[in-house]
């Protein structure tokens, strides 16, 4: 019966959107479900990437109590990005502080992948900011998903950059050292990579 209803709830919630896009309620849309699904993320998506002006709604669950409609939304947020990276661009300010400030391992994920997406629109003092929020990550996250996604983004960006090369031949070798094959074999190839770059 609880399965049925969230079926049902996503339904009317989904038409409701479609027939009045001023009264578009993400976060009822993205609630329900299997915490690990994406529910009724690609709906929203879609929604979105065909009407940008419901993207500020959409964003905003960012603020949401609900951890689950959080994952959903930075999930949502890295998908309209590969389509659409000027319209995630739009909220830079918001990403780079009161989002980047949400203590949710797949926001953090998130933040580093959407940094490398929209990496060609960053200002400079943008890219600055992305950087050392991604250096915090790299220093204190214990979550594997927020190290190696991050370590990744940050060695790739270090091609012109010798002082990030330096940071993160400074503070990569203790992760070679986590007992997460995942952490350690990625640390070990971004070092790979990095050392070719001194």
């Amino acid at each position: 019966m609880l399965e049925q209803k969230v079926v049902c709830d996503a339904v009317i919630c989904y038409t409701h959107i479609m027939g009045n896009s001023s009264d578009t309620d993400f976060e009822r849309m993205l609630t329900g479900g299997h915490p690990n699904s994406l529910g009724n993320t690609v709906e929203a998506v879609e929604l979105v990437l065909k009407t940008p002006e419901l993207f500020p709604k959409l964003f905003g669950c960012y603020q949401s109590k609900d951890e689950v409609v959080r994952l959903r939304v930075s999930n949502a947020m890295k998908r309209i990005a590969r389509v659409n990276p000027e319209l995630v661009y739009s909220k830079i300010d918001s990403l780079l502080n009161e989002t980047a400030r949400i203590d949710q391992a797949s926001t953090q994920w998130t933040l580093a992948q959407l940094f490398d997406i929209l990496q060609a629109l960053l200002t400079a003092d943008q890219k600055k900011a992305a950087i050392k929020i991604m250096k915090k990550n790299v220093e204190k996250h214990t979550d594997w998903i927020v190290l190696t996604q991050t370590m990744e983004v940050l060695t790739n960006w270090s091609k012109n950059d010798s002082t990030l090369v330096q940071w993160l031949l400074t503070n990569l070798p203790k992760h070679e050292r986590d007992q997460r094959k995942s952490v350690a074999g990625k640390a070990t190839k971004c070092l790979q990579k990095l050392s070719k770059l001194k």
